[in-house]
């Protein structure tokens, strides 16, 4: 199933190339933030996900991504009986989508800048006219959470709805179709904001930190047990 773009290895350290571990480094554009830039963040709360995929969907449309492709994937982990109204017991599901980098070696290996951090908001982004396809920030990105799509040629990431909904004052198609609230979005670096009060109180975690890569997502644990 071409959607699932072998995503598996969200989690597990292997098959990041030395590519990968160059770009760490920064070869490539200064990625420093600007002065009052703005750090859009998003947080998973794996605690009131119930798995119905209508982020998925929404991501989707707004984005009029290609039959097969996705910006965003739900993985299910643990126990995978099915319950009374479909969605699986002791269930446990995983966001896996572009992480959202302040260090992103998706960024620093791009030969021509079309992977690039937007000037105003800071989010890692297309510019689909200088992209060439040379898949180079796919197999940068140790989340796997890149790809081409098909119909525009083009390098393909979520960057927070920023063309489709950000740019308009609007919430990423995600967070706004989520019934369960598990999906919080908003500016880190606004101590007023809900996300800064969410995380000031909430324990969260990142995916695969120890790259250096700092991750603008964070998830919440799982803590409650069953159905």
């Amino acid at each position: 199933m071409s959607e699932m773009i072998d995503r598996r290895k969200f989690l597990a350290g292997a098959g990041v190339s030395s590519l990968v571990l160059m770009s760490l480094g920064g070869c490539g554009s200064s990625q420093k933030a600007r002065p009052g830039q703005p750090h859009y963040g998003m947080v998973f709360d794996q605690n009131k996900c119930v798995g119905c995929r209508d982020c998925r969907i929404a991501c989707n449309e707004t984005n009029k991504l290609p039959e097969g492709r996705s910006r965003l994937l739900l993985e299910l982990q643990g126990d995978k009986v099915e319950g009374k109204r479909g969605y699986a017991k002791n269930r446990k599901y995983l966001r896996v989508s572009c992480q959202q980098c302040q260090d992103a070696p998706c960024v620093s290996v791009c030969p021509t800048g079309a992977a690039h951090r937007d000037a105003k908001t800071g989010i890692v982004t297309m510019d689909a006219s200088k992209c060439v396809g040379c898949k180079y920030c796919i197999v940068a990105c140790p989340y796997n959470a890149r790809f081409i799509n098909e119909e525009t040629k083009v390098a393909d990431n979520c960057d927070f709805c920023l063309h489709t909904r950000l740019s308009k004052g609007e919430e990423p198609a995600c967070v706004a179709s989520c019934k369960y609230d598990a999906l919080v979005f908003g500016d880190l670096n606004d101590p007023k904001s809900y996300i800064s009060k969410l995380l000031a109180v909430k324990d969260s975690v990142r995916i695969r930190p120890e790259l250096g890569t700092n991750p603008s997502l964070r998830y919440i644990p799982i803590v409650k047990k069953g159905v």
